[in-house]
């Protein structure tokens, strides 16, 4: 494991993390949650894996949160312990007894660990959701090994031992948790740890290190792919892999055009550990798809009124008596869009403290996004089902809208919302980011618009703004924008 100039092999790493669990472990029941406020450091693996040696509950919170946003959390999940560097912990005015400074992880009192079994909760992850408060997702040990289990059997592989890893996607968010921290240490790869992403100093870290992975987010690849040296820096790259976040195909091929290579697609969420789809099992070149399911996962398209529209392969070879499905059922000019509904081993336990809201009875989870499977089989993302617009009771997608605006040469970003309509019941409004000086105007926008989208997904509203809110991934906060 590679930070600024320091090596820590796994032996290192392992002799710490004993340390740390037999300290952790004083004074602590089994289940108890521990709190980790910290960046993408060797002492966030450190205490990470402790805590899940110590058979306890790992909480990984954002160290960017206000004191406001880190006591809901902390008090919402009742945290015995918070590990945090000593400016964290200041902020929060906690008692010397849940207050642990990352630094008293490596001496003072120890015990022996609590053993943890397959089925017991490892890792409370907060999910940012698009209004309210957040939410807990329950994983446990057995969830977050069998993604990685899922993800190998891929072929050819997407990540193996030999494999030099770039980890900038922040490790309290569940991609670069398991997708990233896990990932390695489940094959013994090498990772580069980066808490802050900077296109240049990052392009530097991989030339200088000779990575061969990368873990990353659209908005990392976007940047790469303006940067004069990104050819010669990623010469070394086998694999890049895109998650959390759509990645717009203009961006796509620029970056292809830029370094001669594509991005493997991913598709997942929080709730399952958290990959569910890739580009990676299905056609690797293909640009505007997220994939199909990772072998163990089974999916469906859903309506709103329960009818099945499609299926993956996984969930053809089972029963199928508990779906009352059409075996014949295939895609040939494509599907409606339809609701992604997944099982596998992977899923969470539901959201905390008491599993609201999780699997139903045979496992099938209803993920409230919608997706379409293409003419080739492969699903395409649409939108979020409480993005979902109804206008005189026709549906719809704001990210329709957003892509139609986001291909005016004017516009760098733009976010829609529904706002209530007296007429219509909801209608689009949207929010632009403008790409020139002067910026194109709303009158103009709306008449681009309108020589692309049918009349009633014509927004009723376009606001110029400077910026759109995003959170530490990149997504754009809508919650904020209502």
């Amino acid at each position: 494991m590679i930070t600024g100039e320091s090596l820590v092999t796994w032996s290192e790493l392992d002799e710490r993390v004993d340390q740390a669990a037999g300290r952790l472990a004083v004074g602590t029941a089994p289940g108890d949650r521990v709190a980790l406020v910290l960046g993408n450091t060797v002492d966030f693996a450190v205490a990470y894996f402790a805590v899940l040696r110590a058979g306890l509950v790992a909480v990984p919170l954002n160290p960017g949160y206000t004191p406001d946003e880190l006591t809901f959390a902390l008090t919402d999940c009742g945290a015995v312990r918070v590990i945090a560097e000593d400016p964290t912990l200041g902020r929060l005015g906690l008692s010397a007894g849940v207050a642990v400074p990352v630094a008293s992880l490596r001496s003072g009192e120890r015990a022996a660990p609590h053993p943890a079994a397959a089925d017991d909760l490892a890792v409370l992850l907060y999910t940012s959701g698009t209004s309210g408060r957040p939410k807990g997702a329950m994983l446990t040990h057995r969830a977050l090994a069998a993604n990685h289990d899922q993800l190998a059997r891929i072929e050819p592989p997407v990540l193996c031992g030999d494999d030099v890893v770039l980890l900038a996607i922040p490790f309290f968010h569940a991609y670069g948790l398991n997708t990233g921290l896990g990932a390695i240490a489940h094959h013994g790869a090498c990772g580069v740890l980066v808490d802050r992403f900077d296109p240049e100093a990052t392009l530097a870290l991989i030339e200088k290190h000779q990575v061969t992975t990368v873990v990353g987010v659209p908005s990392m690849y976007a940047a790469w792919s303006l940067a004069p040296s990104v050819r010669e820096a990623l010469s070394t790259v086998r694999t890049a892999v895109c998650g959390a976040a759509p990645f717009e195909p203009a961006d796509a091929a620029r970056f292809t055009a830029a370094t001669g290579r594509t991005v493997l697609i991913g598709y997942g969420l929080t709730e399952a550990a958290p990959v569910l789809t890739t580009t990676a099992v299905s056609d690797r070149e293909k640009v505007g798809s997220i994939g199909r399911p990772l072998p163990g996962v089974s999916l469906l398209l859903r309506t709103a009124d329960g009818a099945v529209l499609w299926r993956d392969g996984d969930v053809a070879a089972e029963s199928s008596d508990e779906l009352d499905l059409d075996l014949d059922l295939e895609v040939s000019g494509g599907t409606d869009p339809g609701e992604i509904v997944v099982r596998g081993d992977n899923l969470f336990s539901g959201y905390w403290p008491d599993g609201q809201d999780g699997p139903d009875a045979d496992g099938w989870w209803g993920t409230g996004d919608i997706a379409y499977a293409d003419a080739d089989g492969d699903l395409v993302l649409v939108d979020r089902i409480g993005e979902l617009i109804l206008v005189n009771g026709f549906n719809v997608y704001p990210a329709e809208i957003e892509r139609v605006l986001g291909s005016h040469p004017g516009v760098a970003e733009a976010a829609v919302i529904a706002i209530p309509d007296g007429s219509t019941g909801q209608a689009p409004y949207a929010y632009v980011v403008p790409a020139l000086d002067p910026p194109p105007t709303a009158a103009e926008l709306q008449v681009y618009c309108a020589g692309q989208l049918a009349r009633f997904k014509l927004p009723t509203g376009i606001e110029l703004v400077p910026e759109l809110p995003h959170s530490a991934i990149g997504k754009v906060r809508k919650g904020a924008l209502r």
